[in-house]
This record gives structure tokens, sequence and C-alpha cells, in this order.
């Protein structure tokens, strides 16, 4: 017995110890803890006896019951985190399960927005820019082996040229087939020309998702999102979300410090449509980011400050936790390009009205050689390079790292740093998490218990 003794190791050195990525927060009307682990994406209560098994991990023994339920969780760890995620971050960044195209068919746009990033050119994209990137589409396929073909649309407003979507479309679909690869297709539209007949137009083209910004209700809307000429838009983008839609869109609001008070109105509007429509329509919130352009335009909105910003960024940001991301964006992998109107290729859509930030062209670019045939490799390498390790001890250090990845890559090279704007109220954003994640097991039990119901009834 006294030698089992001697050779048994505790928890501690065993190698388990508290992770660096926890954060907390007392659980309001009661006596426990919650904790969400950001490496892991866990976020649960700790009762009083379990925070202390977790501070004497030097003093219990590796085979206590409890190493296993927190290490499921992420809450403790035997190995090092942040090397994990390095390693997480190399992999994303020139993985290719995806190739992933951005096509913008026109930078024309009919809107005015003031906070918009981009410069708007009028012009559509020609014939032999389309067979560019069908070729490029190609040589990316078959140099990736990969097994999906991911299209989004974005522009300017893609909407304006309908008919290169609709027609790029079918030949991207076959190419995706010869390469025996699924295809799948987004769209970045402001909503205006959604007409029954395009949202059935894009159904046909494997068009699964789109994305259209409301800033609020009629008058806080029209306020910003106005057409280029003048007039509302409003009224016409909620009568196009009536009418049958074969794919989800997700109403974005960017909110600013004029229309922050939309946040619930519009909410409630987006889940009225969803209900008395049947369409698949969900609502989330943004905070604006600042934009050189627009400022440059001199018409940019007033922008929430980082505290003011904080319950937006966790709202939205609570809803889609997963816990640790490899990259901030596909701005930081290979296999994900974007593509102006003149076929020129960036790695980020903020970038796609500069082509001084290109780095090559659909007609010449080959992923077989990336680095010799891209025309101003700077362009590439520089987003690639900023995948982890961040080129900063700050981020390195930082308990977000696996939640933000160091930030917008476009804004770290041509701007600033933006950290998360919750980074100074962790408390608020772990119960968040906590709601939310309570909010979808108490969905998932009802559903069970309707489904057993039904079973028991039929």
């Amino acid at each position: 017995m006294d030698s089992e003794k001697q050779t048994q190791r505790t928890a501690a050195e065993a190698g388990w110890h508290v992770s660096r990525y926890n954060l907390s927060a007392p659980i309001p009307g009661g006596n426990s803890v919650a904790i969400a682990n950001l490496y892991k994406g866990s976020c649960a209560p700790y009762s009083s006896l379990e925070l202390y098994l977790m501070s004497v991990l030097d003093e219990i023994s590796e085979d206590h019951p409890i190493i296993v339920r927190l290490a499921k969780r992420g809450v403790i760890v035997n190995f090092d985190e942040l090397a994990a995620l390095q390693t997480l971050s190399r992999g994303s960044a020139t993985g290719f399960r995806d190739v992933g195209l951005t096509i913008c068919p026109t930078l024309g746009c009919n809107f005015d927005c003031p906070y918009c990033f981009e410069n708007h050119f009028a012009g559509r994209m020609s014939e032999e820019v389309q067979d560019d990137i069908v070729k490029l589409a190609d040589r990316m396929l078959e140099a990736s082996a990969a097994r999906k073909l991911s299209i989004t649309w974005f522009g300017g407003e893609p909407l304006l040229a309908p008919d290169i979507i609709e027609s790029l479309s079918k030949r991207l679909m076959e190419l995706a087939e010869i390469h025996n690869a699924g295809y799948r297709a987004g769209i970045i539209t402001n909503g205006y020309n959604l007409t029954p007949d395009i949202a059935r137009m894009l159904g046909e083209c494997k068009v699964e998702y789109a994305q259209i910004t409301l800033d609020g209700v009629r008058e806080a809307h029209n306020a910003t999102r106005h057409l280029a000429g003048g007039g509302p838009t409003f009224d016409r983008i909620v009568e196009n979300l009536r009418a049958p839609l074969p794919f989800h869109v997700s109403i974005r609001h960017n909110v600013h410090e004029g229309n922050r008070d939309q946040m619930e109105p519009l909410k409630a509007l987006v889940d009225q449509l969803a209900e008395e429509t049947g369409n698949s329509i969900s609502y989330y919130p943004a905070p604006v980011a600042a934009s050189t352009v627009a400022d440059e335009r001199g018409k940019q909105v007033g922008l929430l400050c980082d505290d003011n910003g904080a319950d937006v960024g966790i709202t939205q940001d609570a809803d889609r936790f997963n816990g640790a991301r490899g990259l901030y964006c596909g701005a930081q992998n290979m296999w994900v390009v974007g593509i102006d109107d003149k076929g020129n290729l960036q790695k980020c859509w903020e970038a796609v009205d500069k082509p001084e930030l290109s780095f090559g062209t659909a007609h010449d670019w080959d992923p077989l050689n990336p680095l010799e045939t891209a025309s101003n490799l700077d362009n590439l390498t520089q987003y690639i390079n900023l995948a982890n390790p961040v080129p900063d001890d700050e981020c390195r250090d930082c308990v977000w790292l696996p939640v933000c990845a160091g930030g917008c890559p476009y804004k770290r090279l041509y701007e600033e740093r933006k950290c998360v704007p919750y980074k100074d109220t962790p408390e608020a954003y772990v119960l968040a998490l906590f709601a939310k994640i309570a909010q979808q097991k108490a969905a998932k039990e009802a559903a069970e218990a309707r489904k057993k119901q039904e079973q028991e009834q039929a």
C-alpha cells in the first residue's frame, strides 16, 4: 500500500492545469459561477466544490473523477493551448477542403450609404473576365482536390448584374460536378432588386443564403440606406422579403449611434416576417466600423465607442460562439480569393475596389505556383503571414485570442488593430454566452418533448 501511495501522481504532476482561456462570472441569483472556455467553446455553471477542486490540482489524484468532467469542457488541460492555436492556424491558412471565390460582377451600386467602405465604379464584368474566372476555378480545384466550391456574390451591388450571376453560376456548377466537388453559394445584397423572379433564379443557381442589411425600421433605415440619387428603400426591401424565398436570409443591422434604439423593433419585425411568410429569416446586429473611404467621403455616421458598442458585439458573437478560430477570416487562407469586375484578385472584401492592393489576376495566377505567378506578392503573403502566431506579444498573451484570432487582418495592415469591443467587460460576455446556451438547451429539450409526445399519440 505504501508503494502505491508513493507512485500515485497528483493531477498537476500528470500535467493538468487550469486553462489560460477561462473567463468567469457569478451567476445572478445563485451560488454558482459560469465559466466560459474560449478554446474549447464551452460555457457551463460550476459549484463551489468544483471550483475548489480546480484550485487544488496539485493535491488531488490524477484519477479523481472531476478531472474527466473538467477536461471535457476544456477548463483544465494537459497541453500548451497557445501552441495548439498556432498549429490550428497554420493548418487553416493552407488547408484546402474548400475553394472559396468572392465574385463581384459589378462594383456599381444603386445605394449611397454614408458608412460604406467602398468606392463604387460603374461597369460590368466582361465575358473575357468570366472566362478567366472559370479557368481559375478549374485550376484551383485541380490543384487542391477540394471537396467543395463555395461562391459568394458581392459588389458593389451584385443584383445590378443578375444575368452575369446566372450564366457564371451555371458554368461554375458544371465545373464543380466535373471535379466531383460540392457547390454552394451565397450573396451579399442590399435586397432592393431581390424580386420573386430574381430570388427564384438565385435558388436555381444553388444560392443557399443571402445577407441583407436593414438599418432599422423604415425612417431609421431610409436615413442611411437610401438610393444613390435619393429616395427610400425600406418598403421595397421588406416587400421582397415577404415573397417566397428559396434560401435563408440573414438581416444584418449596421448599428451606429443614430440607430442603436432600433435593435429591438427591427428584431421584432424580422421575427414577424419569418412567422408570417414561413421564410427562413434571422437577425443579427453588427457595430459600424470606421472606414477610410467613408472618412474621405465626409459622411461617416456616428460610430459606437468601444464601451457603448460592447453590448452589440456581445449580442453578435454570443450567437456564433464555437471555440477556437484558426483564422480571423478567409483572407488568411490561400484558397480563398476575391475577384473584382476586371479580374483583379484580392485577399479581402474591403479591398475589392482598390486594384493597387491586388496580388494578381484571374487570367494569370496559378495556385500550383502561387508565389511566382502573383504580380504583387506582398499583397498575398502579408495576409497569410498574419495568421497565428500573430505578430505582437500583447495578442499572444491575451485571453481573447481564441475568439478574435488576432483581429481583422485588413485593419491591422492598413488602419489599426481592432480588439473585440467587449474586451474589458468579460463578465457580461460570459453571462450572455451562458444565457444563450441555456436558451438553446431549453429549445432542444422542448423539441425533443414535442417529438416524444407526437410519437406517443401516433
